[in-house]
């Protein structure tokens, strides 16, 4: 039971703040519920395709091909393939860590996973081409342009922060959860 509780704090803790706010503020907290259904929802409708592209990538993709298109010695064609990974995702930004975890899982190397999400994060071609729509071609250009180096920094200062024993517990922990 306490495994249970534990499990699912984050969620109770979310409904105990809505019941409070109802009680204090009823339509502030009615308000707050709404929204947490709607959010709720939509994570709903959104799991089973991760989870079904999580199947795919992992069954479709053997670990030594990953380690060798994204994986320690890849090079500029890891950077390259994590960035075009991410750009082409669709998707909201929470089913990123997911599939970077199976990235990670795979042997993709660290720089590379933080180049993924940097890129999904802001690179995404769906939203590159309403921008281009909303805001004009040479807007988007200019911010797209901006965005590679900026992720490459981004990426290239988290690798050198992140100490190799961290790396190692990251992976580690990656690695047990996905064989939970």
């Amino acid at each position: 039971m306490m495994g249970l509780l534990k499990r699912y704090r984050y969620m109770l803790a979310i409904v105990g703040v809505n019941i409070i706010l109802l009680m204090v503020r009823p339509e502030l907290g009615l308000k707050a519920f709404k929204m947490t259904e709607s959010n709720s929802i939509e994570i709903l409708m959104n799991i089973p395709a991760i989870f079904i592209l999580l199947g795919l990538l992992d069954t479709w993709i053997r670990k030594e091909t990953m380690i060798r298109i994204m994986g320690e010695k890849s090079g500029i064609l890891g950077i390259v393939v994590a960035f075009l990974l991410g750009s082409v995702a669709a998707g909201p930004m929470y089913a990123t860590f997911p599939i970077a975890g199976t990235l990670m899982n795979k042997g993709a190397k660290f720089f590379n996973i933080i180049v993924f999400v940097g890129a999904w994060s802001t690179t995404k071609l769906p939203m590159l081409f309403f921008e281009a729509s909303a805001m004009g071609w040479r807007f988007m250009l200019a911010r797209f342009v901006i965005d590679i180096p900026i992720i490459l920094l981004i990426a290239f200062i988290t690798e050198k922060m992140v100490m190799g024993s961290e790396k190692e517990l990251i992976y580690a922990n990656v690695n047990e959860i996905a064989n939970s």
